[in-house]
C-alpha cells in the first residue's frame, strides 16, 4: 500500500527504535554467507519506505536501488540521499515492479509483505521480484507472523505520545488473520492539534503460502529464521525472516 503524506512526515519519528544500519549488517551477513559481494553487486530494497535502510545498505558497500508505492515516502528518502554511492529511488507497487536490468540480491522487510492484503499480488510480486534476479541471486524478506497478528496485533490499541504528534494505532483483526489498522495523527502547531487519518490492512500469511509462492517464482528456500537471529522459528516468533536463492536454469 502507498502511505499518505501524513504518515509518511512523522514515520521516522514513530519507527525511531528501528536500528537500520544494525539491520543492513543482519542481512548483510546473511548474503555474504550465500554468495561474494562488491562494489558491483546490485541490491534491491523493495518497500524501501523512507530510504533508511537503503541507504544503510548503500555505506556497507552495495548498488543499491529502492523502490516504494509511496511518493510521499520517496521525498523523505530523497532527503537522505546524499551519500558517496546514492541511491536509486523509483516509485513502483511490488507487482507492477519494472527495473532497467537484473538484480543479485532483493531484500523487503519491516513486514512489508504483510501490507500487501490481497495474497493473489503477493504471489504476483514474487513473479516480478524473481523475473530481475539472477539465477542464484538471493530473495530476503520479513513477515509479521500468524502469532504475532493473533496475540500481539490482535485488537489492540497503542498510543504514540511526542512533542510534535500524538498518534492513536487501532486494530481490528479478523478470523483469517487479516488486520485493519486505523492510524489518528494529531500534529502540533503551538497550542493547536490538527488530525490527519490513515487506514490499511495488513495480513498474516502462513509458511506454507510464503514457501508455495517462492517456488512458484523459481527459488528454492534456504532457511526461515526467527526475528534479526539465526535461530529457527518457534510458536511465538513474532517476525520471521526468509532466505531464497534463484533457481540456476
Amino acid at each position: 500500500m502507498a502511505y499518505g503524506s501524513a504518515f509518511a512526515a512523522w514515520y521516522d519519528l514513530l519507527t525511531g527504535e528501528i536500528d537500520y544500519p544494525a539491520r543492513a549488517r543482519y542481512f548483510d551477513r546473511m548474503i555474504r554467507e550465500q554468495m561474494p559481494v562488491t562494489t558491483q553487486t546490485i541490491l534491491l530494497d523493495l518497500a524501501c519506505g523512507t530510504g533508511s535502510l537503503s541507504v544503510a545498505f548503500s555505506e556497507l558497500g552495495y548498488d543499491v536501488i529502492g523502490v516504494d508505492a509511496s511518493p510521499e515516502m520517496l521525498s523523505e528518502a530523497a532527503a537522505k540521499n546524499s551519500g558517496e554511492r546514492p541511491v536509486l529511488f523509483l516509485c513502483q507497487p511490488f507487482d507492477r515492479l519494472d527495473l532497467y536490468g537484473t538484480i543479485d540480491v532483493a531484500v523487503c522487510a519491516l513486514d512489508s509483505i504483510n501490507h500487501i492484503d490481497d495474497p493473489d499480488t503477493v504471489r504476483k510480486a514474487f513473479e516480478r521480484i524473481s523475473l530481475f534476479t539472477v539465477p542464484g541471486g538471493l530473495f530476503v524478506f520479513d513477515v509479521n507472523t500468524e502469532y504475532k497478528h493473533r496475540e500481539v496485533l490482535a485488537d489492540n490499541t497503542f498510543v504514540y505520545d511526542f512533542d510534535e504528534v500524538y498518534c492513536v494505532w487501532q486494530n481490528t483483526t479478523e478470523q483469517d488473520l487479516r488486520t485493519e489498522i486505523s492510524i489518528d495523527l494529531f500534529e502540533r502547531e503551538g497550542d493547536t492539534y490538527f488530525r490527519e487519518e490513515e487506514h490499511f490492512f495488513e495480513r498474516a500469511y502462513s509458511r506454507g503460502q510464503l514457501c508455495g509462492w517462492l517456488e512458484e517464482a523459481g527459488y528454492e528456500l534456504l532457511a526461515v529464521y526467527a526475528g534479526d537471529t539465526f535461530d529457527p522459528v518457534r510458536e511465538d516468533t513474532q517476525r520471521a525472516v526468509y532466505l531464497a536463492r534463484k533457481r540456476e536454469r
